[in-house]
């Protein structure tokens, strides 16, 4: 027997937090697909567990000790929504993406984040299917000295845009996030050999 809306909404969150393909196989649909990947690297943005995996990936490449504690859910069996918060430590550069390009990289600050979230996923057959979202980014941006910006995260910023530094960030979690989703290879149908 399968996992229930909310055991389905606690394990996508758990595959974000461990990167874990087995999990990711049982909560997530072949056809899923995150509404949330266009600020995300390429791979985030395929369908099915490998752009789970991805997501997962370049999340924690940003932020070591990544957690999304749920704070509830509600849902039927089509849909569950899902409030919770993001926390972690920002140990590694978080890098945004526009039209799969880098737009924005973060240099590693070492603070803590703790903002809330609201996720909408979307259920078919026991799994996950799609996702969206509603984040307090604005929050978390503060936490990290970008918004407002402060003097020495906006300095490092530039710097880090200015040497290059920036677009090698973008080029490994890119790679890392294709790894991850690469790592996920489709199950064979039976007698496909």
């Amino acid at each position: 027997m399968g996992m229930d809306t909310t055991g389905l909404a606690r394990g996508l969150f758990r595959i974000l937090e461990t990167g874990d393909p087995a999990l990711a196989a049982e909560v997530v649909g072949e056809d899923f697909h995150n509404r949330e990947a266009a600020v995300a690297p390429p791979a985030c943005s395929i369908p099915g567990p490998a752009g789970v995996l991805a997501s997962s990936a370049w999340m924690r490449s940003a932020f070591s000790d990544l957690r999304f504690p749920v704070i509830g859910t509600a849902g039927n069996d089509e849909q569950v929504w899902v409030r919770l918060r993001m926390r972690g430590r920002h140990t590694g550069a978080f890098v945004r993406f526009r039209d799969g390009a880098l737009d924005q990289a973060i240099p590693p600050t070492g603070r803590e984040i703790n903002f809330e979230q609201i996720h909408v996923l979307d259920l078919r057959d026991g799994k996950v299917v799609g996702h969206e979202a509603v984040r307090d980014d604005i929050t978390m941006l503060g936490q990290l000295g970008v918004f407002p910006p402060a003097p020495a995260t906006a300095l490092r910023m530039v710097g880090w845009k200015v040497t290059g530094r920036a677009a090698r960030a973008a080029a490994d979690v890119t790679a890392r996030a294709a790894e991850a989703a690469a790592a996920r290879q489709p199950e064979e149908p039976a007698g496909s050999r």
